[in-house]
Parts: C-alpha cells; structure tokens; sequence
C-alpha cells in the first residue's frame, strides 16, 4: 500500500505555469514607477516604500 506522501504530483498542464519571469530591475531600472498600456488603457505600476509593486488604474 503506497503511503500517502510517496504519491507524485500530476504534471501541469502546459500553458498554466508561471510564463516568462522578467526580472522587475529590467522593467524599472533606476525609477520607481513605470506605465503600461493595455487595449489603450493606461495602468501605472510602481515600486511602494515596502517594496511591494502596486498596479493602479
């Protein structure tokens, strides 16, 4: 009988990973804020003082 922690996990399906992984220093470089646009609607990404990234509208 197989314990209960000798099961392996089922693959993932392709496509629902994580996608490309940008390095966000890449994205702001020195600067603290950046502006994105999507379906031309302008979204502004920034850096807080906690080092979280906020995404607002």
């Amino acid at each position: 009988m197989a314990d209960e922690n000798d099961r392996e996990e089922p693959p993932e399906p392709e496509g629902t990973g994580p996608g490309t992984i940008i390095n966000v220093s890449k994205l702001f470089g020195d600067r603290r804020e950046i502006c994105l646009e999507l379906d031309g609607a302008l979204y502004r990404l920034r850096i807080s003082r906690r080092n979280r990234l906020i995404l607002q509208k």
